[in-house]
């Protein structure tokens, strides 16, 4: 496991484990592109990157890809 992931790929990660049912990974790529996180191109490695570290398997969260994701989204929540 990376802890060193580059905040675009953490961000990616995060929206995978957060799509909605019915979204692909073509369309939280897209998402993230048009909020200006990275180009599709850019998109695409690190999809790449996230696949080749085995967080992905077959366009869905592998275990291990669901508990990086929930830590993150945790790093990206305000405290109350």
């Amino acid at each position: 496991m990376k802890e060193d992931m580059a905040i675009e790929t953490r961000v990616l990660l995060l929206g995978i484990y957060k799509r909605e049912e019915g979204e692909s990974l073509n369309d939280v790529l897209m998402m993230l592109e048009h909020a200006g996180v990275f180009s599709y191109k850019e998109g695409k490695g690190h999809l790449k990157t996230l696949k080749a570290d085995g967080y992905l398997l077959d366009d869905r969260l592998t275990v291990v890809g669901t508990q990086r994701a929930a830590e993150i989204q945790k790093e990206f929540t305000l405290p109350s």
